[in-house]
């Protein structure tokens, strides 16, 4: 015992004021790269490395259990109680009336140069992509094995080629979905692939109906075909839509939901309220709201909006502030105003977009419940119908000005503990370079003061041990 802490002395005392700054340097430099690329990462990708790293593998490791839910879950017409549980939980939706990427998110990128989706955005996208179309029987059908990889790639024209050689094997319908999605400039386009996208999954829906109690494998495969024939046809409707065609959107639209009134987790009554909207079918719309807006239901800016809208069309016409000053509120009046305070409440970003004190932008592929992006997507698509309201607007600025004055910044992207980490880290190592390299001596100094203390309560544990164990039994084991 005593030979070892004689020999870690004379160690400690043949170093020479070089060797501390050489290592100091080195500990500094080492944590300075870390720390840029921890925050290149997190720039690029929006998380820390190692937090991803330390949650995706060395918690299953450890016995760690996952309990996040992703955002989107696929569902079959059997499982709605389980899958609308997990849905309410979430936070981060796909947005229900996202735009096409080939036929108008690239018109963006032509005029202005510039990406108008995020890496994030598109991420999630691909997730879902790879959750709604693909199963474990892909391998079976050349064309879908190749559409499996092709909905992993993140080069779009890489995507492209994948679906056009899916669909020199046969029709395949996820690969259509993709053309139109993505390589369609203009909204006919879309529109003609997948007309051809919903003959060719018709045909996969109806096999695998058949199937599915067949056994585990089938029954995923036809809630994939299910996903894909229900994308398909609301994209149909959306086509529809944009097209001038509202009517018929609508007729699809309904038609959808009374084909599939479990899949509530694709929010069509959304895209519904929208269509009555342009209709100016208000009754319409009201028997709508009074359907999903309960209190046992996930709500969303366009439901709670939506609601106030109806509620401030019977007053605002002829509403004025000084007169209910003066006179008060009358009770279809506070209705409004209630309806409109609890939209806010829900959601307090919308009212500067539909007021138009913040600029609209082209709305996101997923959006944040409650946060700034749903109400870009809100009021992207319905601040026309406020303006089409006479005096909702009015009634919008009066009851929120009054009530509401700082909106919250929520969600605010915060830097991850292990960036902040690392800067201390890099800071404190940076520090003691300097030192070293100004005071070599007095920090040699004091780096052995700090290794006596830290090696401290080891020697008395040694001597500890030392003086209960018999003087012959402790050198055996010295030995050893």
């Amino acid at each position: 015992m005593f030979g070892t802490e004689s020999s870690l002395s004379m160690f400690l005392n043949t170093l020479t004021p070089k060797f501390y700054v050489a290592l100091t340097g080195t500990s500094s430099l080492i944590s300075g790269l870390i720390l840029i690329f921890e925050w290149w990462y997190f720039r690029k990708y929006g998380t820390s490395f190692i937090e991803q790293v330390s949650v995706s593998h060395l918690r299953p490791l450890l016995g760690g259990v996952d309990n996040s839910s992703p955002a989107n879950t696929s569902t079959s017409n059997g499982d709605s109680d389980s899958n609308r549980q997990s849905v309410s939980e979430c936070k981060v939706w796909r947005n229900p009336l996202n735009l096409f990427r080939g036929a108008e998110y690239n018109r963006y990128t032509w005029v202005t140069g510039r990406e108008p989706l995020t890496y994030y955005d598109m991420n999630l996208s691909a997730q879902d992509h790879q959750t709604f179309f693909t199963c474990d029987t892909d391998h079976l059908r050349p064309s879908d094995a190749i559409m499996q990889k092709a909905w992993r790639e993140r080069n779009p024209q890489a995507r492209i080629s994948a679906a056009h050689e899916a669909l020199e094997l046969n029709d395949c319908a996820t690969a259509y979905i993709l053309l139109a999605e993505e390589e369609a400039t203009t909204i006919i386009e879309a529109e003609k692939l997948f007309k051809q996208a919903l003959k060719a999954g018709e045909g996969c829906y109806r096999r695998s109906q058949q199937l599915q109690h067949h056994g585990a494998q089938y029954e995923a495969q036809h809630r994939r075909d299910t996903n894909v024939l229900v994308y398909i046809k609301r994209r149909l409707a959306m086509c529809s839509r944009k097209l001038g065609r509202t009517r018929e959107a609508v007729k699809m639209m309904r038609d959808l939901m009374k084909e599939f009134p479990l899949l509530s987790m694709f929010n069509i009554h959304e895209n519904l309220l929208e269509a009555l909207l342009e209709l100016q079918a208000y009754a319409d719309v009201q028997a709508v709201l009074a359907k999903y807006d309960d209190i046992s239901l996930p709500k969303s800016a366009t439901i709670c909006y939506t609601a106030a809208l109806l509620k401030a069309r019977a007053v605002s016409d002829k509403f004025s502030p000084e007169a209910a000053s003066r006179r008060g509120l009358s009770t279809a009046e506070m209705n409004a105003v209630e309806a409109i305070h609890r939209a806010v409440e829900f959601n307090p970003h919308v009212p500067k977009y539909l007021l138009e004190m913040k600029s609209l932008i082209l709305p996101p592929e997923h959006i944040l419940k409650r946060g700034d992006s749903e109400a870009i997507a809100y009021a992207f698509f319905h601040l026309q119908h406020w303006k089409r309201v006479e005096g909702a607007l009015n009634l919008l600025h009066c009851t929120w000005e009054g009530t509401f004055h700082e909106v919250s910044v929520y969600p605010k992207k915060e830097l991850p503990f292990f960036i902040l980490f690392t800067a201390g880290l890099c800071s404190f190592t940076a520090m003691l370079a300097l030192l070293t390299h100004q005071f070599p001596e007095l920090m040699g100094v004091f780096a052995k003061a700090f290794l006596s203390t830290l090696f401290a309560p080891l020697n008395f544990v040694m001597e500890k041990v030392e003086s209960i164990l018999p003087s012959s039994l402790w050198h055996q084991l010295t030995r050893i």
